[in-house]
């Protein structure tokens, strides 16, 4: 869990947010639990409504299930799911904007990938 949250955005947004990041980046997999509504209040000082509110959409989305008694746990395809969900966004959100200004500009398709493919522009690790 993230050591704090902050007033970037709701705080349930965060909760669920920090959730896919987790399972996108590995540090929690299919089949695995997740920290329970009690826990992310307990933790953060917030309503376990609020908690609630983003662990309930990722069981709306298929990312969690819900195991009676005991949890809540990642699904099979989480992984995959959120992956294509967070390129989707990443397309609509910084691809056609970037499309469009190169528009403007008259940048051709060419020169935006040589943009895209210089050293300087992605750092390698």
């Amino acid at each position: 869990m993230k050591n704090r949250l902050d007033d970037s955005k709701p705080i349930f947004l965060q909760i669920k947010e920090q959730i896919e990041d987790s399972i996108i980046n590995g540090n929690i997999h299919a089949g695995e639990r997740v920290p329970s509504t009690n826990e992310f209040a307990a933790y953060y000082k917030i309503n376990p409504a609020t908690a609630a509110k983003g662990i309930n959409e990722l069981v709306h989305e298929e990312i969690l299930f819900k195991r009676r008694g005991v949890g809540m746990f990642v699904t099979e395809d989480a992984k995959e799911i959120l992956i294509e969900k967070r390129k989707q966004s990443f397309y609509e959100n910084y691809m056609l904007p970037l499309k469009e200004e190169a528009q403007k500009l008259r940048i051709s398709a060419e020169e935006l990938r040589e943009m895209v493919n210089r050293e300087d522009a992605f750092d390698e690790d």
